[in-house]
């Protein structure tokens, strides 16, 4: 007769050996990011301007960047619309 423990092991989620190799890094990325993601809510919950303040610093700082190297990798001085 088998085990019921190994009978159960495939319909409730939880395998009946210990996953290894990628399988365990992947397990223990994604719940570090799902850790980092709670942390950044958080503190973003906690303080709202400081959140908001950054978000639009990152937003004009790449705005900038973008605008940058956009200007950079034009070949001659002529407007596109032309």
């Amino acid at each position: 007769m088998t085990d019921k423990q190994n009978l159960n092991a495939g319909f409730t989620g939880t395998p009946a050996e210990q996953p290894e190799g990628l399988t365990k890094v992947a397990k223990s990325a994604a719940k570090e990011m799902k850790r980092e993601a709670y942390a950044v809510a958080f503190g973003a919950r906690e303080h709202p301007h400081t959140a908001s303040a950054l978000l639009l610093t990152t937003g004009i700082v790449a705005f900038g960047l973008g605008y940058l190297l956009g200007r950079s990798s034009e070949g001659s001085t002529r407007p596109y619309w032309r």
